[in-house]
């Protein structure tokens, strides 16, 4: 997959941008806050229409403006595609794909596959399971339509109900809905936990590997995919899984009504992480977190090739400075193959046929 050139308008802190970009290495310098990590955002919200940073696309657009624009130019599947995002400041976002305006964001899976590492990424090891079930969601939104529509459906059903528990002893009437909505909500989150399983199988047969040989082969990564207690095979048919969450939730009906809150579902599943047997959060280095957290997004770089056979683009955003230079160089030596967006303070010593652009106040300068 190639990334062949990108507009944009009014996004961030981008008036207006057009720029080409070569189909290997292409280096994006420049002095913090000059928009180098808004152009790698831009090119990653296309792959499924989600920020790593912004909770809503408002906040994407650029001050005193009401809209913005996003849009590719794309190599993929031997392909052409223009993918485009309009975002509104009322929340009225339209996505294209060659001119066709998609009904949802899972339309966009599999024309552009990127996998982003950044700064922020160290919450991946150290944070709450929240940051890990987004990572697990931005992923396989991207490899999986049917995931990415259940995903939606899911967080739908599940606002739905949080209102209903909240508000029900006032309104008695709506426990009227409570079953039904737990149900939708069991049918779809069967559906997310076999995908997660799933992947969690692929990641481990890729990232301890990777692991291994970031860290000198002093240590090993462990992975471990937590979901409902009373799913004994979350890799089983979502049929399969369907009347283990409903079990789940009648075990959990009274708590739920008692406390308000939604208590059962994989809204709170968790990919554990330990390195040599100890559990990563609490014990790893700084060091260890960001070798780890850098392993996992490499290894779904290689799950993405295996699965579609092509490379994904791969966005570092200020990655190398924070590596020794033994894991510089290991880096570098593992992501040959595909198109690379590399964020940096200066140009460095790349390969000369690394095509080099320097960032100044949401221009390109030459």
């Amino acid at each position: 997959m190639i990334v062949k050139g990108i507009t944009l308008d009014f996004f961030r802190n981008y008036t207006n941008l057009e720029a080409d970009f070569a189909p290997g290495v292409n280096v994006i310098y420049g002095e913090n806050a000059q928009g180098k990590t808004n152009l790698l955002e831009a090119i990653a919200y296309l792959s499924a229409a989600r920020s790593h940073r912004a909770r809503y696309d408002r906040e994407l657009i650029s001050f005193g403006v009401d809209h913005g624009f996003v849009q590719t130019e794309i190599l993929s599947r031997n392909r052409e595609f223009t993918l485009e995002a309009r975002l509104s400041r009322n929340g009225r976002r339209q996505l294209f794909s060659n001119g066709v305006k998609l009904k949802t964001a899972g339309e966009l899976a599999g024309i552009l596959n990127t996998v982003l590492f950044c700064p922020e990424d160290l919450s991946l090891v150290r944070a709450g399971a929240v940051e890990r079930r987004r990572f697990l969601d931005d992923v396989i939104c991207q490899l999986r339509p049917r995931y990415a529509a259940a995903l939606a459906e899911y967080k739908r059903l599940y606002e739905h109900k949080t209102r209903i528990l909240k508000d029900w002893e006032e309104k008695p009437s709506l426990l009227d809905t409570l079953d039904e909505f737990s149900l939708r909500m069991a049918q779809t989150g069967a559906i997310l936990i076999h995908y997660r399983a799933h992947f969690v199988r692929k990641l481990k047969e890729y990232a301890p590997a990777i692991h291994r040989d970031f860290s000198g082969g002093r240590e090993n990564l462990g992975l471990f995919y937590e979901t409902v207690k009373t799913v004994k095979d979350p890799q089983a048919p979502p049929r399969d899984i369907l009347p283990q969450l409903l079990a789940h939730q009648e075990s959990h009906r009274r708590a739920e009504l008692e406390s308000r809150q939604c208590l059962s579902g994989p809204h709170k599943d968790d990919l554990v992480v330990e390195l040599d047997g100890t559990p990563a959060k609490t014990y790893a280095s700084q060091g260890q977190t960001r070798t780890a957290a850098l392993s996992l997004k490499l290894a779904c770089r290689e799950i993405f090739q295996a699965d579609t056979g092509e490379w994904p683009v791969l966005l570092l955003d200020d990655v190398l400075s924070e590596l020794d230079e033994r894991r510089q160089a290991f880096v570098l030596g593992r992501i040959n193959g595909g198109q690379v967006f590399i964020t940096t303070c200066d140009h460095g010593d790349f390969s000369p046929a690394a095509r080099v652009f320097r960032i100044h106040g949401g221009r390109i300068v030459e």
